[in-house]
């Protein structure tokens, strides 16, 4: 029933197709410092400023995993500031081999940046010691709504699939998500929807990837049990009108629920390896966005991004896996634990 031949030769097509994100591209800034000494100006520590890394974060480390899997076939549809990390989001992005062309600016938004400050000592290992955001979490204007709708037409037929990923911080306007999946629907595109929030925002896509707490967040009531959890996976498709609801639930695994009752159970891979699971869920969402887009069945695609989450948790920070390591560790997965639930959906 879970052929590994056809898997295999699915991921191995995963460089055929091109992939649309739209969505909340955001970067992660750390600065690693060494413990110096304590300021004169008030009892705080002073580090010696060690390295600076550029991370893809939100919508761009999604984008950053489809461009590892398929060769850089992906487009990147979003908003950027026209302030410093913008220009650093940017050129990360394209180090990273994504299409920029289509990223907007807005002098009136933040760059969506995240950056954790680290400090260490020659005896001790690295420790955060602060976050600081900065974000626009407002809707975008008016005006660049209406670019962007545009541009969703014009680029809709030009890709195999589109992704939205949506980390609520003001690219997903109910107009946008209305013409992204309307669009995707006109030319026959899957549409894959990964958002942290209020999933009943996003009516007719392909397939949904919600972790448990942001289901729970949606439905208003925790999932506790067998019962719950089927209930759960019931009224997602049916408020989200979805062919397909992929709930990810960590080291439980996946629940695959699909129109007509259909119920797969997926357990989590390599669950004794995880290390970080920083951009697991962005992980997911893109190799299952690549998998249905090279023509892989719900299931099968479900699968590729079970073990590319595997993968990516081995390694620490917003890692991505590629094609070889996909294959490579497909033989060491035991797919007869995957189990076939039948549950009677009205």
């Amino acid at each position: 029933m879970y052929c590994k031949n056809s898997i295999k030769k699915i991921i191995q097509d995963l460089n055929k197709v091109s992939i649309l994100v739209i969505g909340d591209f955001a970067l992660d800034e750390m600065i690693y410092g060494i413990s110096h000494r304590i300021s004169r100006e008030a009892p705080v520590l002073i580090l010696k400023h060690d390295k600076t890394l550029n991370l893809l974060g939100a919508a761009s480390n999604a984008a950053n995993n489809i461009s590892k899997l398929n060769d850089g076939k992906v487009c990147a549809l979003g908003i950027i500031g026209t302030d410093y990390h913008g220009g650093i989001l940017k050129n990360a992005l394209q180090e990273a081999n994504i299409d920029v062309s289509n990223l907007l600016t807005d002098a009136n938004r933040a760059t969506t940046t995240k950056t954790r400050i680290s400090g260490s000592s020659a005896q001790s290992v690295n420790q955060q010691i602060i976050r600081i955001d900065r974000e626009t979490r407002e809707f975008v204007s008016g005006v660049l709504e209406q670019e962007i709708i545009s541009k969703i037409k014009n680029l809709t037929p030009k890709f195999d699939g589109i992704l939205l990923s949506d980390y609520g911080i003001g690219m997903m306007t109910p107009k946008i998500i209305e013409e992204s999946i309307n669009s995707a629907r006109q030319y026959g595109k899957i549409v894959v929807v990964d958002s942290q929030d209020d999933l009943d925002r996003f009516k007719g896509a392909t397939l949904i990837t919600p972790n448990q707490p942001d289901a729970e967040k949606t439905l208003g009531y925790e999932i506790k049990d067998e019962q719950t959890l089927l209930k759960a996976g019931h009224e997602l498709l049916d408020r989200t009108l979805s062919d397909k609801v992929l709930l990810t639930r960590g080291g439980d695994g996946m629940m695959l629920f699909e129109k007509g009752g259909k119920i797969t159970e997926i357990p989590a891979f390599n669950r004794t390896e995880v290390f970080d699971v920083t951009g697991a869920g962005d992980t997911v969402a893109a190799a299952v966005t690549l998998g249905l887009a090279a023509g892989g069945e719900a299931l099968e695609s479900a699968i590729i991004g079970n073990l590319s989450a595997s993968l990516v948790v081995r390694k620490f920070g917003a890692a991505t896996a590629t094609r070889e390591e996909l294959v490579q560790n497909l033989e060491e997965v035991n797919l007869e634990k995957i189990k076939k639930l039948e549950f009677n959906i009205r």
